[in-house]
């Protein structure tokens, strides 16, 4: 039995597929399940049930797993504690960011990180705040970016910025003259939210929560992503809400749509988080600190009203 085949045991089971285990791991899909096959007939049970798709877990491999994962995390977690005696920044660092943020966010950082730390090998996948929660608790994160406050007893939290709301906002759906708004003007008929699982979707709904609105909502479409929201309502089936750093590339046009809201803004809390065992700290600190570093200049809102990304009751 060796870590290598333990860490491609943790990748089937992370991703139920053998081919996607391989590309995640590096390496091609026939070494990858060869080395899982071996360490099968080496304790003499099957791991994986490869009959069903996706692949599942045995019960004894549900088992397998749980202790797998310890043996590796500990493995890893020898070479961090070494890599964090000498101040070393460098090696493999997982990061995970739900899709809100990553368009805007990362290209105003990732070139500045990579080429100020070279010896960084960084992997950025996208999840939903929930996926992220378990990947961070379970080692296959080191760290990552979302919208806070979580409330976790075991997730340190480094806050980056407070993004404001702003509206997308289409002429005919414009009341009167002015350049602001109030959560309390907003038409819950008329708002296009992205798709559940979204925690900007929840954050929204918290703000309308606020309205005193006898009426029941209806929200008339759903999507997936701002792009489309965009261009639903550039067609008259209504208005949304965006991110600041959204708004900052959008062409002249639709600048005309974007409308303000008054102080203080709701805002979405943005931060950097990982688990308190987590050892690689000299490379969440230099995250931090250039993501610090670029954001500063994009954001100078300061009257805002953090609205939680969680759904609430």
């Amino acid at each position: 039995m060796t870590i290598t085949q333990l860490i491609y045991t943790l990748a089937v089971a992370e991703h139920r597929n053998f081919t996607l285990a391989a590309e995640k791991t590096f390496v091609t899909q026939p070494t990858l399940s060869m080395q899982i096959q071996k360490l099968e007939e080496e304790l003499g049970v099957q791991i994986f049930d490869r009959s069903s798709k996706p692949i599942q877990l045995t019960t004894i491999g549900q088992t397998i797993i749980k202790q797998a994962q310890k043996i590796v995390d500990e493995s890893d977690r020898i070479k961090d504690i070494v890599d964090q005696e000498k101040g070393y920044i460098g090696g493999v660092f997982k990061l995970g960011i739900i899709s809100t943020i990553s368009p805007t966010l990362l290209p105003m950082f990732l070139k500045t990180f990579l080429s100020k730390y070279t010896k960084v090998q960084l992997i950025i996948e996208e999840y939903t705040t929930e996926e992220i929660l378990q990947k961070l608790r379970h080692g296959y994160l080191d760290a990552a970016i979302l919208a806070t406050p979580l409330e976790e007893p075991d997730i340190v939290e480094k806050i980056l910025y407070y993004e404001p709301f702003v509206g997308y906002i289409p002429p005919q759906f414009k009341q009167g003259n002015s350049k602001e708004i109030t959560s309390d003007e907003l038409d819950l008929k008329n708002l296009l939210l992205l798709q559940e699982g979204h925690c900007f979707r929840d954050g929204i709904i918290n703000i309308c929560k606020n309205i005193n609105n006898n009426e029941e909502r209806s929200f008339k479409l759903e999507s997936g992503s701002f792009e489309t929201l965009i261009n639903l309502s550039k067609e008259g089936l209504g208005y949304t809400l965006l991110p600041y750093l959204h708004t900052l590339n959008l062409g002249a046009d639709d600048q005309k749509n974007l409308v303000q809201f008054k102080d203080p803004k709701p805002a979405r809390e943005v931060s950097l988080i990982y688990t308190k065992n987590e050892l690689k700290v000299q490379i969440v600190n230099a995250l931090y600190e250039v993501i610090l570093s670029v954001i500063r200049g994009a954001i100078t809102f300061q009257d805002v009203k953090i609205i939680s990304p969680k759904k609430t009751k």
